[in-house]
């Protein structure tokens, strides 16, 4: 159930389909994470929502940004400038490679001779992809992302005076419980290296919302292990997913050999996420319509996208209306960022903020 100022702002909404951003409530939110960690370094994966307003809030508790597109450095720096970035992401340009950084993730030996090649000063976390079992992990980043063991040994015969070798980056995950990643974090900080960015894949239940990951727990065990090294991990989705929200209405309702439906303004072109992970976005209905729909029954939520893969939520048991109101929540992270919003060419979702 969402918050009364939610509910408020939701409905005083010029149109629809909106954004609506929390924004104190992600400033809390920040807050609790940046004590939990304490003097493990936090920042902030600007892929899961690159929202300027979401940023300049998050500036304020982050100790810098991880960016992985030549676009993503341009957007940050220029609303922080003096804020360390961390350069990630596979398949770097010769222009990317050549971005102001202070930090700067390298994932094959190719793309570090590359960096050589420039002639430019870099500091270089190595990304490393180890043989390791991570089971129920949402997303695990497998494959071409990072080196194993050979390609490692190939990277540390070619350091440099001015291209330096400072540690490893160690994202192998998404999804994972404290539990899981701390078990995780004891195995990669076996090692001898100074610096360890042990990366996010920090778990969101979209089905439990209410159930949260247990930074404390994580960032005590992290202060334990640190042992005077320098330790970095980078959330994204965990930081801003709990602030937003995807305010819509109903158009129409129903029924379809059988089964009900409920179609929506918008739909996963605006907000991609439960098509992607293929889950149900928790929800919440506003009694403002007084159309034709049903009572207390299954009921599929769907978009306006000409495709059977718009879908919201499946066979959720609720009642609803034509001209309700819908406030999909958990919508802070890869939503509109990762959307296609041109299919069809219907209008784009406005953005509003909820301040202090």
């Amino acid at each position: 159930m969402i918050a009364a100022r939610i509910r408020d702002a939701a409905l005083s909404l010029p149109e629809v389909p909106a954004y609506l951003y929390d924004l104190p409530a992600l400033d809390e939110h920040a807050a609790s994470v940046r004590r939990a960690v304490g003097a493990t370094e936090l920042y902030y994966a600007v892929k899961a929502n690159p929202d300027a307003e979401l940023l300049r809030v998050l500036a304020g508790h982050v100790d810098g940004f991880e960016v992985s597109s030549g676009g993503e450095h341009a957007h940050v720096t220029a609303l922080f400038p003096s804020k360390p970035v961390a350069l990630g992401g596979p398949g770097k340009t010769d222009a990317e490679l050549r971005l102001p950084h202070h930090r700067i993730h390298v994932e094959s030996p190719n793309e570090l001779r590359r960096l050589l090649a420039t002639g430019l000063p870099a500091d270089v976390l190595i990304r490393i992809n180890p043989d390791l079992p991570v089971e129920g992990a949402a997303l695990t980043m497998s494959g071409p992302f990072g080196m194993d063991e050979q390609g490692v040994a190939e990277c540390l015969a070619l350091f440099t005076d001015r291209v330096r070798l400072r540690g490893v980056h160690t994202h192998l995950a998404s999804g994972l419980d404290s539990a899981q990643l701390i078990r995780l974090a004891e195995t990669l900080l076996d090692n001898e290296y100074e610096e360890v960015n042990l990366g996010g894949g920090m778990a969101v239940s979209y089905a439990a919302p209410e159930s949260r990951f247990d930074w404390a727990a994580y960032g005590a065990r992290l202060e334990a292990l640190r042992k005077g090294r320098r330790l970095r991990i980078e959330p994204g989705r965990a930081l801003t997913a709990y602030c937003g929200y995807y305010v819509t209405k109903i158009v129409d309702v129903k029924r379809v050999r059988g089964e009900t439906y409920a179609i929506v303004l918008g739909g996963t072109h605006h907000l991609r996420t439960p098509a992607t992970k293929g889950h149900d976005q928790p929800f919440t209905i506003l009694a403002t319509g007084g159309g034709q729909g049903v009572t207390d029954e299954p009921i599929t939520f769907v978009g306006q996208l000409c495709t059977p893969k718009d879908v919201f939520s499946r066979k959720i048991r609720t009642s609803a209306r034509i001209g309700d109101t819908v406030v999909f929540e958990m919508a802070g992270a890869y939503a509109w960022n990762i959307s296609h919003h041109d299919f069809l060419m219907h209008p784009k979702p406005a953005f509003h903020y909820l301040r202090v």
